[in-house]
């Protein structure tokens, strides 16, 4: 299984996946979109961008090759780098491609082009949606023919019967009343609720809370932990969860292994072990390069 394949695989899990000494594939999540010209409806995918600062190794991507294959870290770490070198031998001559992830190319300015694809969709959440054609809906617009209207010369004025007035002004006079009374009857209740509302207030402000037995008053003596200087680093990576198992796996080895906390530029450093004597730092780094890993440098806190 290629390394492009094991890109691919992780990029439906992960929204950035670094190649070291090459570059990271970044995925952006967009929602659906249609094409009013074509009449084409797509479904939400994400979309693949590339940024070729990102070149440190977080491990993500050796230690799944390293568990898919069943090798160590530092074999998946040399079979990545064998794969950048092809690639950049391939991209230097002309435009290469990584089978479903995308093309990369140099333009005039010798600046790295990326063209993603666009036949995978590395969105889960869209699995088995397809873009879909639609043929457009024709509207027949119908004109309405106007009606002229017939104007009546002369309209009989109607006569009202007395006793009609008579009754729509009392109805009216009754409304008015009823009203008048209604807000003489809101009126009375805001006062009387406003009234409750200052004894109320003046009930809590003559309050008082004594407590008769407070409790002692301890002190206590803790001494301010004085953290080390001299730090030797395994690694820095992107996510926590590779970090954490990069300590574990320090642990096994009976080294006394730790996250140290996020650097500048967002990664989590794993210690393989702390010091405050800079020769005796010094020294450990040597072995730990000699016997365990040569990527091991030592990080001093100032």
């Amino acid at each position: 299984m290629t390394v492009a394949n094991y890109i691919s695989d992780l990029l439906y899990r992960y929204d950035c996946v670094i190649v070291p000494n090459f570059g990271g594939f970044i995925t952006n999540q967009i929602g659906a979109k249609v094409n009013n010209f074509t009449h084409t409806f797509y479904p939400p995918t994400k979309q693949i961008s590339f940024n070729s600062h990102l070149t440190h190794n977080d491990g993500l991507l050796a230690n799944y090759i390293a568990s898919s294959e069943n090798i160590s870290f530092e074999q998946a770490t040399q079979k990545i780098a064998t794969a950048v070198a092809n690639w950049q031998n391939k991209i230097t001559f002309n435009t290469f491609e990584i089978a479903g992830i995308g093309t990369l190319s140099y333009n005039k300015e010798k600046q790295l082009v990326f063209e993603p694809t666009t036949s995978v969709n590395y969105l889960t959440d869209a699995f088995g949606l397809a873009s879909y054609h639609a043929d457009a809906i024709k509207r027949i617009a119908y004109k309405q023919q106007v009606t002229p209207l017939l104007v009546a010369e002369k309209e009989d004025k109607k006569v009202i019967p007395l006793f009609i007035k008579y009754a729509a002004t009392a109805a009216i006079l009754l409304t008015l009343g009823f009203m008048g009374w209604n807000g003489v009857q809101q009126k009375k209740q805001q006062e009387l609720i406003a009234k409750q509302q200052q004894v109320l207030e003046k009930k809590i402000q003559s309050a008082t809370f004594v407590i008769s037995n407070p409790l002692p008053t301890i002190r206590l003596n803790v001494e301010k932990a004085t953290p080390k200087k001299y730090h030797i680093i395994a690694g820095a990576f992107q996510f926590k969860e590779n970090a954490a198992k990069k300590v574990a796996q320090l642990k096994q080895k009976g080294f006394d292994a730790r996250i140290l906390g996020k650097n500048k530029w967002g990664l989590t450093q794993v210690a393989l072990n702390s010091s405050d004597d800079r020769l005796e730092a010094l020294a450990s780094l040597r072995k730990i390069k000699r016997t365990v890993t040569k990527e091991a440098w030592l990080f001093v806190i100032k």
